[in-house]
């Protein structure tokens, strides 16, 4: 079993990977910028960099949620603040239609951690764009939450598949697959599981996970 410090490693390393572009274009656009005295191309140094900026804080602001303690002190995040952070990442990616069904205003944190990572892989699988659906809805007791990609290209490696099915041995945890087995443990941890479903053209990511005790009703 991969151990805790083991995991952190490797989602610190996702995390430094999923960094190094846009603030890489930080560090080009304002080398450029110092150089440049073409007014025309320097307004658009200023707009790339407003962008690599955008995306930074949006990934920073995703990975606050969904691997660290944001979220407040309660039991509870509010639906909204995940809203806004994967609608974030959704408009960061370009050409991804992104569409909601979830009828409660807050979900437990593990719940809310769920989601997020499961949003990201199926945002990752959009590559050329397409639509994301994300659901979530309280069930005879569980929270039931479903990630929809779809498009006419789907680049999902199914190793990450297994990584959130519990599959995978120590030894093949990566920094790609980390944030899918933080998940798995995570909702192991409180009874439940998570499964996948890949297709021409679609996958489907979901959890059923049961609601925590004294949150029920």
């Amino acid at each position: 079993m991969t151990s805790q410090t083991d995991l952190a490693a490797l989602l610190c390393s996702r995390l430094c990977h999923d960094m190094l572009s846009p603030v890489g274009a930080l560090s080009n656009g304002l080398e450029l910028l110092s150089d440049e005295t073409d007014e025309e191309m320097r307004a658009r140094c200023i707009e790339l960099l407003e962008q690599s900026a955008k995306i930074s804080t949006d990934k920073l602001k995703f990975f606050r949620l969904a691997f660290g303690a944001a979220g407040g002190f309660g039991d509870n995040v509010p639906v909204e603040e995940a809203q806004e952070v994967i609608a974030a990442l959704a408009s960061d990616a370009k050409r991804v239609e992104l569409n909601w069904a979830i009828a409660s205003s807050s979900l437990p944190k593990p719940a809310v951690k769920v989601m997020l990572n499961l949003a990201q892989i199926a945002l990752d699988a959009l590559v050329r764009g397409g639509t994301l659906d994300i659901g979530a809805e309280r069930h005879e007791g569980n929270i039931e939450i479903v990630a929809r990609a779809t498009a006419e290209r789907i680049a999902f490696d199914e190793v990450i598949g297994h990584a959130l099915q519990g599959e995978l041995d120590a030894d093949e945890i990566t920094s790609r697959t980390a944030a899918a087995h933080m998940i798995a443990l995570l909702a192991g941890e409180m009874g439940g599981g998570l499964q996948y479903a890949l297709s021409d053209g679609a996958l489907v990511l979901g959890a059923v996970l049961p609601e925590p005790e004294g949150m029920i009703g």
